[in-house]
């Protein structure tokens, strides 16, 4: 029952942008070791990024760059089962490293909604969220802080191998396998039925890793639209084509990402952006990221 969880937060849209590490040891199910580290990303910092975590340029502006702190992180690191939640945390992580030319992990990735989603039923299509399961379970932590995130993570996975009485390696196993086999559509009938339909429009497979996020494209992008939205339905991502109260995830051409000056963004950016001051949890993504996360998927 040993494992590694793992958080982080970003400067902006783009992934590879970490400005916090959060880090939890876990052996034999107790907490036995934590760290925490801003990190200056050598990047523009995003004020919506800035309104979720709270951290600002002035405060990473003697932190140490991922460079200076990798050597360290990889080896608390490699070898281990690392555990996120959700898919986000590994995508930043591989774009960071890529970004700067850094030696991969070597890692076996653990993302505990999928766990949870796959112990509590309840939780199988909705509300498997950080803070919902640990509403659940009776966890409190401050959210949005890498190192508390971390934590609130390795608590799920503690109390999700306790309710399933499935062991650590085994869940390595099952979380890429369907939720339900005899309910599952397979990955074919879905591809099948979104290209059949003309607009950006698609259902999420309810045995994809992202089941239950709600995404927007918007801006240039280097795919067509139609592939972008079925590699989002093959991940479980819901696709619509306007922002609205239900968008979770809105989707950027990269260059579209670095338009600061408010207008320079499309109309939908701008409304996903007055959504999040207003409270709604929109994560904000680059093609490339998504394009990353696709791949992972796809491996």
């Amino acid at each position: 029952m040993d494992f590694i969880a793992i958080d982080v937060e970003t400067a902006n849209a783009d992934m590879a942008s970490i400005c916090q590490i959060g880090l939890a040891k876990f052996e034999n199910g107790d907490l036995v070791a934590e760290w925490s580290s801003l990190i200056n990303p050598e990047d523009f910092f995003d004020y919506m990024n800035v309104s979720v975590h709270g951290i600002e340029p002035d405060d990473v502006a003697n932190a140490p760059t991922l460079p200076e702190v990798a050597s360290a992180v990889s080896q608390q690191l490699n070898g281990s089962i690392l555990v996120c939640h959700t898919h986000f945390d590994r995508v930043s992580m591989g774009q960071a490293f890529d970004k700067y030319s850094l030696p991969p992990l070597t890692v076996k990735w653990l993302d505990s909604a999928r766990v949870a989603r796959r112990t509590w039923s309840e939780c199988a299509r909705s509300g498997y969220g950080l803070s919902a399961i640990c509403d659940r379970i009776g966890y409190e932590f401050k959210h949005h802080d890498a190192l508390e995130d971390a934590k609130a993570c390795g608590h799920v996975l503690l109390h999700a191998l306790k309710e399933s009485q499935i062991s650590l390696e085994d869940w390595l196993v099952r979380v890429e396998k369907p939720i339900n086999p005899s309910a599952s559509r397979s990955q074919e009938s879905i591809k099948s039925a979104s290209r059949s339909q003309e607009s950006i429009k698609r259902d999420g497979n309810p045995d994809g890793p992202l089941f239950g996020e709600l995404a927007v494209f918007t801006g240039s992008l280097t795919i067509k639209r139609s592939d972008a939205a079925d590699a989002a339905s093959e991940m479980g991502i819901k696709v619509t084509p306007s922002v609205t109260k239900k968008t979770t995830l809105l989707i950027v051409g990269d260059q579209d990402v670095t338009k600061l000056a408010g207008h320079d963004k499309s109309s939908k950016h701008r409304k996903a952006e007055d959504l999040i001051k207003k409270g709604q949890p929109i994560r904000i993504l680059r093609e490339s990221d998504f394009r990353v996360m696709l791949e992972q998927h796809r491996a």
